[in-house]
């Protein structure tokens, strides 16, 4: 790996999060949300990684990410919703991203352990 790939895959992944802000910023509220749910930092991974590493070492990230996200992604999305109203959405995020990184990293243990998706 060299400095000028890291500076694209840099350059590239900050591109799509400045345009989904801006968007929201300027009212666009409906291009934003569609831009959120596209998948942007797996999309410019994959598209990476499977020009250095090949298709099957897409395939195998995809499953893993898919499982994972089932496990710590969807409870932060569902802390954050519940608790935003209620605490604010500082305090939310907050909260999501420990039961995220919680769950995430018993998932990643687990996965090692086993050798899931290897």
């Amino acid at each position: 790996m060299n400095i000028s790939n890291l500076i694209i895959y840099f350059i590239t992944g900050g591109l799509f999060t400045t345009i989904i802000v801006v968007l929201e910023e300027t009212g666009q509220r409906t291009l934003s949300a569609l831009a959120t749910l596209i998948p942007v930092f797996t999309l410019v991974a994959y598209f990476f990684i499977g020009q250095t590493k090949g298709g099957k070492a897409v395939g195998q990230h995809a499953k893993f990410v898919l499982v994972g996200t089932l496990i710590s992604w969807v409870p932060y999305m569902l802390v954050v919703a519940y608790l935003s109203p209620k605490i604010g959405p500082n305090k939310a995020i907050l909260a999501g991203l420990a039961v995220f990184f919680i769950l995430a990293l018993i998932y990643i243990a687990v996965a090692d352990h086993f050798g899931f998706f290897k």
